[in-house]
């Protein structure tokens, strides 16, 4: 064959390009393979927890306890919505992707923040935002084979292109028209996207799924609860249907996956943590009987087939929302001289479980926080002993139990560090006095708890309300799941903190509600770094490097339950809703913008409602309003505070409550179930507190 010569050239030099051509990857090329050995390229972070043992553990270690002092801002990213910022970011191959709230997600430059895309769902915000338990969050996306996946607040599962950012296929996981959510990030295993959901709250039955990643069509359902038993055909439905009692199924039974998931490619299997129970009170779902199973569970199962393996269940007759969601950790430890190969959470009830994960085999459990809803867990058989006292449902007063319904650890990520053997977890000591509803009914745009919200407020006397706020911390420990024991802990001033990463360097990285992100000394707990990111953290922090240089990233937002409900309690909270990501490496020398933060003005209307009228929107409020805007009508922050709503909100407050004018912002009609009347009595209660918050701010002042 002969060759002009003008076409040689030409040709030389495409066969020079050629290998360079070879080395370049498509977008987010992501695998099961790459995810299983993550190790290998420790620069990229691939799933939700790094790889599919969930350990939140890196191997770099460019930034360690020596070097960590040098650590500084890279880059940074606002965003324009101020709701809870609870995702880790995914780094594949120089490119960052992340979720911000309202299921948003976006994609950056890893190492410029340049913003390659955005991919807004288009979340009805009106419609969805009464259907939200714990604010509009997202905690992330999954990868694979070129794909973006992310769980949507109105229950969809999407697919995106991860060069473009346009959908790929969109497929509807949840029934419309009942109170589903999705604020969990999927998993992808063996070309499955995994997915669950949440809404116990509201009175769903629970279960997760799997879709085909090239397009979307479900595979496989795996319900956590029993239907009708006259409608049952599922074999293991059945067999569990044994352990609930009465008319269940009519108030949904709960049990939603909404968060933790794991899997092990050696066993083939796929771990799903389960939530409560609906309602929360079991004399009114189950007759006050049986275990009701999967409630408060881990559940493997087969990932190809979601065929049924093992359970183990953390709160047998579930009733305190204690539920077993919590972030799950697989590891091999040495136990009594042998390897053995575990499963570890530390779910909200206050226990710390480490589980053979072959077989669901119970090995030990110890609190990690205080508990007095149960005595301890028996070692043979792996149950708590509950007290007696503890089943509210069924007593005469009150149960003020420890952990809270927000959990001694709550969806906020641990992590294992193989070289210390210590898992890293945010804690909260904090109580809750369950009460059992007398007047219960499923209620639209109202939780479905069986609980008397009203009767488990925290009282307006603010002595009282300062004491119980300083019965409650958040706690930083370091724990040997070995020993069972605290190794180190350091107190946090606010009971709602961020998830953790440790590394290599010797590093355990924490952000806090005080608006702090701070490296610790892995082994001692000692302080070795901080840096302000003028508002509190929840997310986990992850790590990864591009080009040899290793960065840290963290999204900083405040927001998520225990803001939203109970506002008292984080009042020293940063909540300034200046939410970022925020990407740091040695030698970084950005600074954020100086913050300027006007203070709030009371602006009351005259107080012309009757006790009686105040008194009635004291009980409408805790029913319909206190999951959002907190309870006693103080705000944690994440959305207006009413006591200083302006002058305008008080007098369109009809037009806003009734007939839904900011319904585009997430504030709902609630028409179906106010009458003007009851929202003017609602008014009327949160322009008491207001007063009240006027006398106590003139009496702070005067004592200075």
């Amino acid at each position: 064959m002969r060759f002009s010569k003008q076409l040689l050239p030409l040709m030389l030099g495409a066969l020079c390009v050629m290998p360079l051509m070879s080395k370049v990857q498509a977008a987010a090329n992501v695998d099961g393979n790459r995810i299983s050995h993550a190790d290998k390229e420790p620069g990229n972070w691939m799933s939700h927890g790094r790889d599919y043992s969930e350990q939140r553990f890196s191997p770099l270690a460019q930034i360690n306890k020596d070097t960590v002092s040098d650590l500084g801002l890279s880059w940074s990213y606002k965003f324009d919505s101020t709701r809870g910022l609870e995702a880790t970011p995914l780094v594949i191959d120089g490119t960052l992707y992340v979720t911000g709230n309202w299921s948003v997600v976006y994609a950056f430059d890893a190492v410029t923040g340049e913003l390659k895309w955005t991919f807004d769902p288009r979340i009805n915000k009106g419609d969805v935002g009464p259907k939200l338990c714990c604010d509009a969050v997202n905690r992330g996306v999954a990868a694979w084979d070129g794909k973006i996946f992310v769980g949507t607040l109105d229950g969809r599962l999407i697919a995106i292109d991860a060069e473009t950012g346009q959908q790929q296929w969109s497929t509807q996981t949840t029934e419309k028209g009942k109170y589903y959510s999705i604020t969990g990030a999927p998993r992808v295993v063996k070309g499955k996207v995994l997915i669950g959901n949440g809404g116990a709250e509201f009175g769903v039955r629970g279960y997760f799924s799997a879709y085909d990643a090239d397009s979307g069509k479900m595979l496989w359902r795996f319900y956590t609860v029993p239907d009708n038993p006259a409608n049952e055909t599922d074999p293991t439905m059945i067999e569990i249907s044994k352990t609930w009692s009465g008319e269940w199924w009519k108030l949904g039974g709960g049990g939603t996956a909404w968060d933790s998931m794991a899997y092990d490619p050696e066993l083939d299997l796929l771990y799903v943590g389960i939530g409560n129970g609906s309602p929360w009170n079991r004399e009114l779902r189950s007759e006050g009987k049986g275990d009701n199973l999967f409630l408060s569970s881990i559940v493997a199962v087969r990932p190809d087939t979601g065929e049924y393996v093992w359970h183990y269940q953390t709160t047998p007759g579930e009733e305190w929302d204690y539920t077993a969601t919590q972030h799950m950790i697989l590891a091999d430890i040495k136990l009594n001289g042998k390897t053995r190969k575990v499963i570890m959470q530390a779910p909200k009830n206050g226990f710390f479980y480490v589980l053979d994960r072959q077989t669901g085999e119970f090995i030990s459990a110890e609190n990690y926080v205080t508990v007095n809803w149960a005595d301890g867990i028996d070692a043979k058989t792996g149950r708590p002993d509950i007290k007696p006292e503890a089943r509210y449902s069924t007593a005469a007063k009150a149960f003020l139990a420890l952990p809270s319904p927000f959990g001694g650890h709550n969806w906020q990520p641990m992590s294992f560090n193989p070289n210390t053997g210590l898992v890293y977890l945010p804690t909260r000591e904090m109580a809750f006095p369950y009460i059992a509803d007398g007047d219960f009914k499923a209620k639209d745009l109202a939780v479905n708890l069986g609980v008397s919200l009203l009767a488990a407020s925290m009282p307006e006397d603010p002595a009282v309300r300062k004491a119980v706020k300083a019965a409650t911390k958040g706690r930083l420990v370091a724990w040997d799941p070995v020993a069972q024991k605290e190794v180190w802990g350091v107190d946090m001033p606010v009971p709602w903190n961020g998830g953790t990463l440790s590394t290599a360097g010797d590093l355990l990285f924490q952000g806090n509600a005080k608006g702090n992100f701070v490296a610790y000394d892995a082994k001692t707990g000692e302080q070795k770094w901080s840096f302000f990111s003028q508002t509190g953290i929840v997310a986990a922090p992850m790590t990864y490097s591009v080009n040899g240089e290793q960065y840290v990233a963290v999204m900083a937002g405040w927001g998520g339950a225990v803001p939203l409900v109970v506002g008292e309690l984080v009042s020293e909270a940063v909540k300034t809703n200046t939410n970022r990501l925020l990407v740091f490496k040695l030698g970084g020398d950005k600074a954020l913008p100086v913050l300027n933060v006007k203070p709030r003005q009371l602006s009351l209307p005259e107080m012309t409602a009757s006790v009686e009228d105040v008194e009635q929107g004291k009980a409408l409020y805790h029913t319909y309003c206190g999951g959002c805007h907190g309870d006693g009508a103080v705000s944690g922050g994440v959305v207006p505070d009413l006591r200083y709503a302006s002058a305008d909100t008080f007098g369109f407050w009809e037009a806003i409550v009734v007939n839904g004018l900011k319904a585009k912002n997430g504030m709902a009609s609630f028409k179906s179930v106010l009458s003007v009347e009851q929202a003017d009595a609602i008014k009327a209660y949160v322009i008491k507190r207001g007063y009240d918050q006027q006398r106590a701010l003139a009496a702070a002042n005067d004592s200075k």
